[in-house]
């Protein structure tokens, strides 16, 4: 004969299993979950990059750096890396974007100055005469840039620019130059920061009209930015920093290394560029002491951006003798825009 105890304790056990069941099911549900979670986030990392072998070395190369036990650790404090802008960050084609930005500043300016009609290189810019334009000396531009940059405060200068990104377009591509970022470099200097990199932009363009949007498009705060500088003088009466029409340093070719130096301080561990423009940031990257990664971006994808190498050789050469990362936008590059599917 069965007892009501024991009828009792048999539930009461049932019970148990069950309920330590469902708590074990739970538990290890959870594990897997994040185990799973763990596996993707590592799988998910650089989405817009294919699957090749430039997204390969960033990322052997940044778990090396970052991994106290690998002889190849760098301190957080050490982890710089620099890229250069126009064509590597976003679309330098078919005219730069701050080049657009001052021939629209020279025609907004003509109205006061008659003379730049028959004057060059304010004639061909404002006849929008693009053979003699292709014709110019780095002296015209400077010229053209010191006229359109300045006689004005840092603030009135912000201003100028932040209007004209608002609606300036690429002619060919048909979308406001700030959406023509690279995705694949957005997520690649995230992924740096949140290992522990401080990112700088290191570009030809002037500083003051890349920090016009910098920290917006980029994440990069406006002391991160190393460009060309015209030389500002403090305005006591009004409190404020007037930009002057001479210029201070075109931070172009060696120029780069200087100023990383003269900005930072430190010797970057890593380099993006695009042009022989970067070649001597590359270099100075480059330098032999210690784990460094050099990026070359290469513009070979006419269907979804642009396909050329002029005043890319002497980069080209010098990433194939020194085994440099040549990035490949076609074959590299899986998403090229924010906005795009591909």
């Amino acid at each position: 004969m069965v007892r009501k105890e024991d009828i009792c304790m048999r539930k009461t056990n049932s019970i148990f299993i069950l309920v330590v069941s469902i708590i074990l099911v739970t538990v290890f549900s959870g594990c897997a979950f994040m185990q799973t979670g763990s596996k993707n986030r590592t799988s998910d990392l650089l989405p817009a990059w294919h699957d090749g072998t430039a997204k390969q070395n960033i990322l052997r190369f940044v778990k090396a750096v970052t991994d106290p036990s690998n002889p190849d650790y760098v301190p957080p404090e050490e982890r710089i890396a620099t890229f250069d802008n126009d064509g590597t960050l976003w679309v330098e084609k078919p005219l730069f974007v701050e080049v657009a930005f001052t021939f629209q500043r020279i025609a907004e300016m003509a109205g006061d100055h008659p003379e730049w009609k028959t004057t060059q290189p304010f004639k061909a810019v404002l006849e929008r005469n693009f053979s003699a334009i292709k014709k110019f000396h780095g002296s015209d531009l400077i010229k053209l840039v010191l006229t359109s940059h300045t006689g004005m405060t840092e603030t009135q200068f912000k201003i100028h620019a932040e209007t004209f990104l608002e609606s300036a377009q690429n002619p060919k591509l048909k979308k406001l130059n700030t959406e023509l970022v690279y995705q694949p470099m957005l997520e690649l200097m995230n992924y740096l920061r949140d290992n522990d990199f401080k990112v700088f932009i290191c570009s030809g363009g002037t500083i003051e009209f890349i920090r016009a949007f910098s920290e917006r498009v980029y994440g990069v705060s406006t002391e991160n930015v190393i460009g060309t500088s015209v030389k500002y003088q403090f305005n006591a009466e009004q409190n404020v920093i007037d930009l002057m029409a001479e210029l201070n340093s075109f931070n172009d070719k060696k120029v780069k290394p200087e100023n990383i130096q003269l900005h930072i301080g430190k010797r970057p561990i890593l380099a993006c560029g695009n042009s022989d423009g970067d070649l001597a940031m590359l270099q100075f990257t480059d330098d032999g002491r210690g784990p460094a990664l050099m990026l070359l971006v290469h513009h070979d994808d006419a269907e979804r951006e642009f396909d050329y190498d002029r005043g890319t050789e002497k980069a080209l050469d010098a990433a194939a003798k020194n085994g440099w990362v040549v990035v490949s936008m076609k074959e590299d590059f899986k998403r090229m825009f924010p906005f795009s599917d591909n």
